[in-house]
């Protein structure tokens, strides 16, 4: 694995996405070792003009500086900053850089909400910072698991925490701190996390986890991620190369396939009452935080 300093100049990047729950992104890292096959963000490497997404992470060298002059701006209006959008801020580099503890002190710092998704149960090393974070402000640690069938966790994540740990660590998230915590099941993936066994005890463990919400999403593949992809998938399984490669005659799964997946997964939410509403649980949370901080 290959480590490289990158000059910054800036911490967050501003969005215009309206429908996100969030308007500012902060990537620490540029590049992921955890090598998931249906990663988005390979493209990312591009205007680096480095072709090995998964070989070569680059660190922020001023970060930490860039995140507080913006932070500390008298324009900032403590907005929601959704961290690692685009690499996970809990691969294994962050075992060795350690910036996510400091970067968790600025946000407690300056008051500034956060959304962290990660596949990795290293940020349960930060479980007390978070902890202290989410009694000021609204917080939302968010695990992606796709399957519990490790052989295709794997082939898909090789190199994140198993499911099992990540489903251990959403439930210390639950019981220790007061953030709102939730299950990102995403993507589906067709003839390979998508069978109604590993679905149902996907849900039931979240149901007894407790999450606040699940969020179920079908694999989307485009550009450098699609071929990516289905390089990776035909080497590992011909059979099913060839299912998905009928089923993604564009960058989503036919409608019939969905039309398919969809009901079942409603009928899972209504049995073990879970919603997908994540912003209703967020918008819960901020409303209980702002009543404490009222009557402190």
């Amino acid at each position: 694995m290959n480590y490289q300093p990158l000059e910054n100049k800036s911490a967050m990047h501003h969005i215009k996405k309206p429908r996100l729950p969030y308007s500012w992104d902060l990537n620490i890292y540029r590049g992921c070792e955890h090598g998931c096959k249906y990663c988005f963000a390979i493209y990312s490497h591009d205007y680096l003009k480095n072709d090995n997404y998964f070989g070569t992470v680059y660190y922020k060298k001023y970060i930490l500086e860039a995140l507080e002059k913006e932070l500390s701006s008298p324009k900032w209006k403590h907005e929601v900053v959704n961290i690692g959008g685009i690499t996970d801020s809990y691969q294994p580099i962050e075992r060795e850089r350690k910036l996510m503890p400091e970067v968790l002190k600025l946000m407690i710092k300056y008051k500034t909400p956060v959304i962290i998704s990660t596949k990795s149960a290293l940020i349960l090393r930060d479980i007390d910072l978070i902890k202290e974070l989410s009694e000021i402000v609204t917080v939302n640690i968010a695990f992606t698991i796709t399957t519990l069938d490790e052989r295709v966790r794997t082939f898909l994540e090789p190199n994140a925490s198993s499911s099992r740990e990540r489903f251990r660590a959403l439930k210390r998230f639950k019981e220790e701190t007061n953030a709102v915590v939730g299950l990102h099941m995403m993507p589906i993936v067709p003839y390979l996390t998508d069978n109604r066994y590993n679905l149902e005890q996907m849900y039931r463990l979240a149901a007894k986890v407790g999450v606040d919400y699940i969020l179920p999403g079908t694999l989307y593949l485009r550009g450098k991620t699609r071929t990516y992809f289905m390089n990776a998938v035909k080497a590992f399984h011909e059979d099913r190369y060839q299912k998905i490669k009928t089923l993604y005659q564009k960058g989503s799964a036919l409608k019939d396939y969905k039309a398919g997946l969809y009901p079942f997964i409603a009928s899972l939410e209504k049995k073990y009452h879970l919603s997908r509403d994540y912003m209703k649980a967020i918008n819960q949370k901020e409303k209980r935080i702002k009543e404490a901080s009222h009557f402190s």
